[in-house]
Order: C-alpha cells, then sequence, then structure tokens
C-alpha cells in the first residue's frame, strides 16, 4: 500500500511539473494574443501585459485592410508548404533507405556526402547563380520548394529509424519476388509513421514559416509567401512611422507593436493546430531515429 502511495504521489508532482512547464509554455502566446489587441500607447507606457487594459482592434484593422494580399500569401505559403512537405518525404525517404541497407555496398561513401552537405556550404553568391542561371529557379513556386526539398539532418534521422526495422521483414518480401521499391512501399513505410510524422512537422514547419527564398528569388509580389509580405508589412509601417514628416500622424493611426503581434497571430494559427494530430508519433519518431546510429 504504501509503495503504491509514493508511486501516485511521485506521479502527481511529475504531472504539476509538466502543468507548470505548459503553462510557461503559454504564457508568450498569450502575451503576444493580449498585445495585438492593445492600444499602442499602453504597450510604450506600460510594456506588455497578459490582459489588455484597453481592447482595440485597430491592428486588425490595418491587416484586414489588406486582406486580399494576405489572403494570397496564405495560398501560396499553403501550396508550397502541403507541396514541399510530402516532396520532402518523398525524396528524402529515397535518400534515406538505400543507404539504411547494409547489403549496399557505398553506402557509407553516400552518408559521408550527405554528412558533407551539414558542414560546408558554397555560400549564398554561388548558390543564388545556381539557382537563378542555371536551374531558372526566380519567379516561380518552384524557387519556394526545390531549395529546401532536402536537409541531411532529416535523412540521417529517417536513416536511422530505418535501421531498425528488422531485415528479415525485408529478406521474406524479397524472396517473395518484391523489388526494391515494392518493399519501401510495401513493407518499410506502413512500419514508419513516427518518423514521417517527426520529419513532416520539421519540414512543414520549415517552408511555413520561410521568407528568406521569397526575399531572394521571387520578384512578383502574387507569388510572395505569407511571412515575407507581413514582414513587408510591418517593415513599411515601421519606416512611415519613423518618418519626420509623419511621425506625429502615423504613431497616432497605427499601432506598430500591436501589427507586429497581430501578423505574428495571423501567421502562426494554422500551423500551431498541426501539431496535436501528429503528437502521438513525434516523440517515438524523434527518437527512435536519434539512438540509433
Amino acid at each position: 500500500m504504501s509503495r503504491t502511495r509514493s508511486v501516485n504521489w511521485g506521479q502527481s508532482v511529475l504531472n504539476l511539473i509538466v502543468a507548470l512547464f505548459a503553462l510557461f509554455c503559454i504564457i508568450p502566446f498569450i502575451i503576444i494574443l493580449s498585445s495585438s489587441m492593445t492600444k499602442e500607447m499602453d504597450i510604450l507606457t506600460g510594456g506588455y501585459n497578459l490582459i489588455p487594459k484597453t481592447v482595440d482592434f485597430s491592428a486588425y484593422q490595418y491587416l484586414f485592410q489588406r486582406m486580399n494580399v494576405v489572403l494570397n500569401g496564405y495560398k501560396v505559403t499553403t501550396f508550397v508548404t502541403i507541396a514541399g512537405t510530402f516532396g520532402s518525404l518523398a525524396v528524402t525517404a529515397m535518400v534515406a533507405y538505400p543507404i539504411a541497407l547494409r547489403r549496399l555496398k557505398y553506402r557509407r561513401v553516400i552518408s559521408g556526402y550527405v554528412l558533407l552537405t551539414l558542414l560546408f556550404n558554397g555560400g549564398m553568391v554561388p548558390w543564388y547563380i545556381i539557382c537563378v542561371k542555371y536551374l531558372n529557379l526566380h519567379n516561380s513556386l518552384a524557387a519556394l520548394i526545390l531549395p529546401a526539398l532536402v536537409n541531411g539532418f532529416n535523412v540521417f534521422l529517417m536513416r536511422n529509424y530505418f535501421s531498425t526495422i528488422p531485415e528479415e521483414l525485408q529478406e521474406s518480401a524479397k524472396m517473395d519476388g518484391a523489388g526494391e521499391m515494392r518493399i519501401l512501399w510495401s513493407v518499410v513505410l506502413p512500419l514508419s509513421a513516427p518518423v514521417f510524422a517527426s520529419v513532416g512537422l520539421f519540414v512543414a514547419l520549415s517552408y511555413w514559416n520561410d521568407w528568406w527564398l521569397g526575399l531572394m528569388l521571387i520578384d512578383k509580389a502574387e507569388l510572395q509567401p505569407l511571412q515575407l509580405l507581413l514582414r513587408t508589412i510591418v517593415s513599411n509601417v515601421d519606416y512611415l512611422a519613423n518618418s519626420s514628416v509623419l511621425s506625429t500622424s502615423v504613431d497616432q493611426m497605427m499601432p506598430r507593436e500591436g501589427i507586429k503581434m497581430a501578423a505574428t497571430i495571423i501567421t502562426i494559427g494554422p500551423i500551431i493546430f498541426l501539431y496535436p494530430f501528429l503528437q502521438k508519433y513525434f516523440v517515438k519518431g524523434l527518437m527512435m531515429g536519434a539512438i540509433k546510429g
């Protein structure tokens, strides 16, 4: 009985610690949400608070006046995130699966090449020349997808998970006449949902939050991703607010801090709802992919 009570007491303490940690993680999001609905003068005089002193939706009104631009950015970013995530998972799996097989002759050489991409890069200027001049990745949706399609870390994470799958299953399928692609599709992939969920979440977050590719490779406003559009809006507001001619009137009209926080809320909303659907796979895939070298 005493042992049962001690276990229950220890579990209660652990639950309390996790609850407090979760609360600390939620507090910054609440502050951002509160600040997006707070008057500019209240933020400047009293700082950021959990509860707004005076509720003011002028920041959202300013962004909603440009709703057509924001919605277009949402369309571009949503398409890029979905297409990029599925494409990245497919290519990453086709790279990771062969180097996870012990029977592949030059798998260490291929692994070394993948590792090289994590340690060195050619620099921004050669990267830009290759993307624009040789690959013609300029002012197209492919420019927002292809440069970030494969990441060496994700390849190793997926490779390590594939290595945990017993090779006897693959050999059995091979004896039944299945080829490598058939084994990958029918045997390996159904057992790899955790690592696909983990890597997919990493890739989706990367594509959703990316603005660098749009800044470097996109000139057309209708092809700019959401993050870049909102970054441009915030930059324009800061520029107008700091103008010596318009500073007084703009300070009264435009809540600079509120617009920044409202832009954060608008961009973070959809992606934050993706995690609960992947939570049951996330930790397992991350651990299984990391412990086996």
